[in-house]
């Protein structure tokens, strides 16, 4: 493209690439090219894809992610999170939380996916950090954080929540839980996990962000507490 600015003919777009590499009708990719993949996934589905007769999550209360300050948007200051959860087989789950600002990950056993059970986790990972390095959580619309006042009156910290089906906006969370899938892959029964496993991947987690950071000098606030 930047060979090209002004002829749009010459120009590819990074969907078209993606598209390209999936082939066949029903859009499998090539077994050759599935294992340079940093994602097992084999099929690649449009982020503007619905389901049928699927009815949106009312959640009571709830802020909508269009309310978030400017200065989540633009990644600027460091404490805000994004959270989700990674399941597993027989309702079992792992709380994944991912700072905005320094991508940095942590991670969370739940005894199970129950509201108040997942809005535990998040509560005492935010009493591990200075007031300062938790500021937000972003969620998406899981009935799983139905119960989202009460973790805000017990941190202080405001829950912005994400449009029905959008996913992408949480682009850095769920990248994230794609790479964290190589170590809890889909159908793994976690139930009898204690809190060691998920903080063994979150170890493993953060050599790789060391390593980025390192490639392109950006200091990560979350490391020093």
């Amino acid at each position: 493209m930047p060979r090209h600015p002004d002829e749009e003919q010459e120009r590819v777009s990074h969907e078209t690439i993606c598209r390209s590499l999936y082939v066949q009708a029903r859009g499998v990719l090539k077994k050759e090219l599935q294992q340079c993949l940093c994602s097992p996934r084999a099929i690649r589905r449009s982020r503007h894809a619905t389901q049928k007769g699927l009815k949106l999550r009312r959640i009571k209360d709830a802020i909508p992610i269009s309310e978030r300050p400017p200065e989540i948007e633009d990644r600027a200051v460091p404490g805000h999170w994004a959270g989700d959860l990674i399941v597993g087989a027989n309702s079992s789950y792992i709380a994944t939380l991912v700072e905005r600002h320094s991508r940095f990950v942590m991670l969370a056993k739940g005894a199970n996916k129950d509201t108040q059970s997942v809005i535990t986790a998040p509560i005492k990972q935010a009493s591990k950090l200075p007031k300062g390095l938790y500021r937000s959580l972003t969620w998406d619309r899981g009935s799983e954080m139905t119960d989202h006042v009460t973790f805000t009156m017990a941190t202080k910290i405001d829950v912005y929540f994400c449009d029905p089906q959008s996913p992408w906006q949480r682009r850095s969370h769920e990248n994230t839980n794609r790479l964290l899938r190589r170590y809890f892959p889909r159908g793994l029964d976690m139930t009898t996990f204690s809190q060691a496993r998920p903080s063994q991947a979150q170890r493993s987690r953060e050599t790789t962000q060391r390593t980025t950071e390192k490639d392109h000098a950006t200091p990560n606030p979350c490391r020093k507490v």
